[in-house]
């Protein structure tokens, strides 16, 4: 393929991210190596685009964090992490009425939060216009789901493109933004997760400072108001704006073939990132279908459509997740009388994964058998690789709180998981959680899983970031009708799992907010402090009706990277002192920190590479045989 890989050496990288926040603010034209969503800001700036919100989710938190890499002062659009995806879509949409080119940009499942807002945003003049960069994610590779976007993109009748690399990443926003602006409406830029991961050499353009922001707000560019009569006139502009806007990619030249001379008439529509697997499979090919690029896949440009479908005997539709351009295209076919056999998905399994090089070569096998060469394929021998599950960093707070938990919980209880690095701890050895949906839904769930259900404690857990991103509902509701559950909310201070950006609950105490929901039972403690806890669950779990535990302490992951930078750091490490250890492995089979070495003979190591010091695993060994190395402080 044409990208390169995020693991490039650590030098590369070293020197890539000291300079990031100047390359993309340099006015002069360049070419560097970037990644997909490193190049999605650059092309903000080129823009001028003026608001940009967002709230962090895989697989597109580096567009946050190339944005940070510009000094405040120097950036030239204000940025904001709002609490979740649906304020970061009201935050730009505002701005943008007042005359503004603004951004939202969020992970797959982020839009289902945004929803309640995003379909609105079609029907709006949006006058500074608006850029929706959406992260979708076949494969599930850090979503709970690979849900299918399209779908609810073509029910919002908003324009979508869809970039197969970095390189189209920075030119399809660019597309995105001059529309957005032309239309007054709001464009999707629908990334996957490897063309935001993936890294290209991209040529970029030059652009001139402008700092300027627009205040120029009036209603009467509106209606703004979608009620009665008046949300059925805003729906046939939407239409009509839609329907413009198949000229402008006409125009555009986003959708483009690519003839190989091909006397088989055979053709591939596809698109995003689909479409480099196919260039690979082409290397190993008889013959080379032709093929129908789509840059843009809503609204569909029937022309270069219908053209390609008349050229060819057969055309194979490839596309990740659901069938939306099959159906379409199979539409369009139909409607004009066309006989070209148009063949799309054949079994469940087309609907599921990534369209990677062997799927995809798969699937034309099976269409074509003739156009892949029977060579055979290279012998790869068998490799024992370890298991390298899922797991909390070393001196994660979240591995104490689980450690210290499960002591208070009995095997009738219930535990209910939500959305964060505790999610970790439905997996052994703790085995907590049993219950996953999406973020903030734990307390909803608990209190549906508490009622007429007496013999049964029910314990939900929260994130901190969470709480305020979408678990504020369903702990009200459970307030409100006291549902008999106690929730543990979890703080460390960040939103870690996407990178540690920073939430509202920076400023705003939880444990205070609480008070004023008027809450009386609520406990705190840290993490650290595994007997306290215990204790404390265990109280709070015979409390009657609705109770709340914080259990607290910062990420360690991030607080050690800011102690490594001070002057006359020393790292700690643990030791075990081998003469008191009796191996009954309790600091592995029930504390489980990954820096902990069981050897053949039972006996316990630590690996040093991993340790930070931190001393947290302590108490998790009855004999006390674990502590810090003599010439630690």
């Amino acid at each position: 393929m044409i990208w390169l890989w995020k693991n490039s050496n650590l030098f590369f990288e070293e020197k890539h991210m000291k300079k990031l926040g100047d390359l993309l603010t340099g006015e002069n034209p360049f070419k560097e190596i970037l990644m997909g969503n490193e190049a999605i800001v650059r092309a903000m700036i080129e823009t001028r685009t003026k608001v940009v919100a967002s709230y962090p989710g895989s697989p597109t938190p580096e567009i946050a964090t190339a944005i940070l890499s510009i000094p405040k002062g120097k950036r030239p659009f204000y940025f904001e992490f709002s609490v979740n995806e649906k304020v970061a879509t009201e935050v730009a949409f505002g701005a943008a009425l007042n005359g503004n080119l603004s951004c939202a940009f969020y992970k797959s499942v982020g839009l289902n939060v945004a929803l309640d807002t995003f379909v609105q945003l079609g029907l709006m003049n949006i006058i500074g216009g608006m850029v929706v960069v959406l992260g979708d994610d076949p494969g599930a590779n850090s979503s709970q789901n690979e849900q299918d976007n399209r779908n609810v993109l073509k029910m919002s009748r908003v324009p979508v493109f869809e970039p197969a690399s970095p390189q189209e990443a920075y030119e399809y926003y660019k597309y995105a933004a001059a529309l957005a602006k032309k239309e007054h409406t709001v464009v999707v830029v629908r990334l996957t997760t490897h063309v935001c991961h993936a890294r290209q050499k991209i040529s970029f353009d030059s652009y001139t400072a402008e700092n300027t922001y627009q205040t120029d707000f009036n209603p009467k560019n509106g209606p703004y108001i979608a009620l009665t009569s008046m949300a059925l006139d805003m729906k046939r502009e939407s239409i009509k704006k839609l329907h413009r806007s198949k000229q402008y990619i006409k125009d555009a030249g986003l959708n483009k073939e690519l003839i190989s001379d091909n006397s088989r008439k055979k053709g591939i529509i596809t698109s995003g990132l689909t479409y480099l697997s196919v260039l690979d499979v082409f290397e190993k090919a008889r013959f080379r279908p032709d093929i129908l690029k789509l840059g843009a896949v809503n609204p569909l440009e029937g022309s270069c459509i219908l053209s390609f479908l008349k050229g060819h005997d057969e055309v194979l539709i490839l596309e990740e997740l659901d069938d939306i351009l099959e159906l379409q295209i199979k539409s369009m076919a139909y409607d004009s009388g066309q006989k070209t056999k148009v063949i799309g998905k054949t079994d469940d399994e087309d609907y599921v994964g990534e369209y990677t090089p062997d799927k995809v070569m798969d699937k034309i096998s099976l269409v074509w058998p003739d156009m892949i060469t029977d060579e055979p394929k290279a012998v790869v021998l068998p490799i024992k690789v370890p298991a390298r599950p899922a797991q909390m960093c070393p001196g994660c707070g979240h591995r104490s709180a689980f450690f210290a938990i499960k002591k208070a919980l009995t095997d009738e209880d219930v535990t209910v998981a939500d959305i964060g690095c505790h999610t970790l701890g439905y997996m052994p050895p703790y085995n907590i959680g049993e219950i996953l949906m999406c973020m903030g839904a734990s307390s909803g769930m608990a209190s549906g899983l508490s009622l007429f259900n007496d013999k049964k404690k029910v314990v939900a857990f929260l994130g901190d970031s969470t709480f305020f991103h979408a678990g504020l509902p369903g702990l009200i509701n459970t307030i409100y009708n006291n549902h008999n559950i106690t929730l543990i909310i979890m703080e460390n201070g960040t939103t870690a799992m996407t990178g540690h950006q920073d939430h509202a609950g920076n400023k705003i105490p939880i444990e205070s907010l609480l008070k004023g929901l008027g809450i009386e039972n609520i406990l705190t403690c840290d993490t650290y402090n595994q007997s306290k806890l215990t204790d404390i669950v265990k109280t709070a779990m015979q409390i009657k009706g609705f109770s709340a535990v914080i259990a607290t302490h910062p990420c360690m992951l991030k607080f050690t990277r800011l102690q490594r930078k001070k002057p006359g750091f020393a790292q700690k490490h643990i030791t075990i002192n081998q003469e008191t250890c009796t191996k009954t492995h309790e600091c592995v089979e029930r504390f489980g920190c990954p820096t902990f070495i069981r050897n053949p003979d039972d006996s316990i190591d630590i690996n040093l590479d991993l340790c930070i010091g931190d001393g947290s695993c302590g108490p998790s060994c009855p004999e006390q045989a674990i502590g810090f190395d003599k010439g630690a402080k």
